[in-house]
């Protein structure tokens, strides 16, 4: 073939019909601001009333507001990447550094009004509405589809007639039953198939395996294994290397001796959590369960004991994101701990329940335990987490559902030397806009960090809260 004719295929390529033409809502915008490079080989469309929109949210501190002014650069950059006129579209796969092959376009005409009577024009939201017409008129042969966190937006978008999609890139899981529980239940005939030149051996008191079979090749670092029946088997994933795989047996937190500061797991998941909560290799731990599994309880306990006890590290630091579940009650007036004071009500309350496991100590060294175990305890705003370095500290990320995978890269970088790292949270129970339970920053680290070495994830199953909150979470 001559180079002629591979440049004309080339060029042929290019228009293909196939191509899709994504047109962007501001939302998707403002939430992933490198939104304009994650459509591959397809050609982007931006509204001028998207820019505007962009331009209204460029003021302020907010996350929100940083995202605009980040999006209004990497356009910037690309426009002026571009030495031609911007009417036939600009490639993005210079600007893009080869993450995109399509080009973007800008709106660079005013579109006539083509909305069925009743919409107002005035509405940003009709006006882009609009633009999705047009373009559809002008390109009959191709797929032209608004892109939209907005849930309305895509509704009204249907209505009349026109193809809308959520913002896909971001969501780690479609499905968030898929999503790594860190545990695996051993078939029954788990021994037939891998136990035939099984190696065992002691270490201090506890018993590694190592086998070789079928379902070695499946398994995670640091995933946790059980069998039921009459001996029944716990224990970690501790390498993973083809066919054959190393595991070790786990340290009972069931047993009243080895309680963590009073405190003993109740149940096979909190057992594996405290496993991973007070083991010092492991850098970062991700609990997931919903209300009255444990979650903060066991991971106060075990940050106590390694503060206060083995003094592993020097002090607790807890951050959670401030999303009112009601109506938001203003300003509080104080200092950056008095603020969060209100947001921290499940660290008072699971503080008391491990002040009282003390039955010797009297009211008197209750109270003084009490007062000793708060001066190690800080409570940090995320606002103020950026620039920031924690050397040897205990770091508990609480509610982090609400987090977006951006925030939640922002916090667990902040990771010195020596600092442990526990994010815990429901994914059932977002209270934050435009996250999902598969976009959340929780789920994205859950996925992220799986198998790492020193990393390790439970999901907890039941809760142990009281029989009424049982009964209510089953039935309400």
């Amino acid at each position: 073939m001559t180079h002629k004719t591979a440049t004309r295929t080339k060029a042929k390529k290019t228009v293909s019909p196939l191509t899709k033409l994504f047109i962007l809502d501001t939302n998707v915008l403002l939430h992933d601001p490198t939104s304009v490079y994650r459509f591959e080989e397809h050609d982007v469309f931006l509204p001028i009333m998207t820019l505007e929109e962009l331009d209204n949210n460029k003021k302020g501190l907010s996350e929100v507001s940083r995202n605009a002014r980040q999006v209004t650069r990497i356009l910037d950059e690309i426009v002026s990447s571009h030495a031609d006129g911007i009417e036939n579209g600009i490639a993005l796969v210079e600007p893009s550094r080869k993450l995109a092959n399509g080009r973007l376009f800008l709106q660079t005409e005013a579109i006539s009004n083509d909305l069925p009577t009743g919409l107002p024009t005035a509405k940003a939201d009709n006006q882009i509405l609009a633009v999705v017409i047009h373009l559809q008129r002008l390109n009959p042969e191709r797929a032209v589809i608004l892109v939209s966190k907005d849930i309305n937006m895509r509704i009204k978008a249907r209505a009349l007639g026109l193809e809308a999609q959520d913002y896909f890139n971001d969501k780690v899981l479609e499905d968030t039953d898929l999503l790594y529980s860190g545990i695996l239940e051993l078939p029954a005939n788990f021994w037939d198939k891998h136990g035939h030149g099984m190696e065992s051996w002691k270490r201090e008191s506890r018993t590694l395996y190592r086998v070789k079979g079928p379902l070695c090749p499946k398994l995670l670092v640091n995933e946790f294994l059980y069998q039921e029946g009459e001996q029944p088997l716990y224990a970690i994933v501790r390498e993973v290397s083809g066919k054959t795989a190393q595991f070790e047996t786990l340290t009972d937190y069931t047993h009243p001796k080895n309680s963590v500061w009073g405190i003993t797991a109740r149940n096979r998941e909190q057992n594996f959590a405290l496993n991973l909560l007070m083991d010092p290799e492991v850098d970062f731990v991700s609990l997931l369960g919903q209300a009255g599994t444990g979650k903060t309880l066991l991971t106060l306990a075990a940050a106590l004991t390694q503060v206060m006890e083995v003094k592993l590290y020097s002090e607790i630091i807890m951050t959670r994101v401030t999303v009112p579940v009601g109506e938001d009650i203003g300003f509080l007036p104080g200092t950056e701990e008095e603020k969060m004071g209100p947001w921290m009500g499940a660290l008072e309350d699971n503080l008391e329940v491990l002040n009282k496991t003390d039955d010797t100590a009297g009211e008197w060294g209750r109270a003084a335990t009490h007062d000793l175990i708060r001066n190690r305890i800080k409570i940090k705003s995320l606002n103020f987490m950026r620039g920031r370095t924690f050397l040897n500290k205990f770091l508990i990320i609480d509610e982090a559902q609400n987090l977006t995978p951006k925030q939640m890269k922002t916090l667990i970088t902040r990771a010195g030397p020596g600092t442990k790292v526990v994010c815990m949270g429901n994914i059932a129970q977002i209270d934050t806009p435009y996250l999902t339970e598969g976009s959340s920053g929780l789920t994205y680290v859950v996925d992220r960090f799986k198998g790492w070495e020193h990393s390790g994830h439970v999901t907890l199953q039941r809760g142990e809260r009281s029989r009424l909150a049982d009964y209510a979470a089953e039935v309400l």
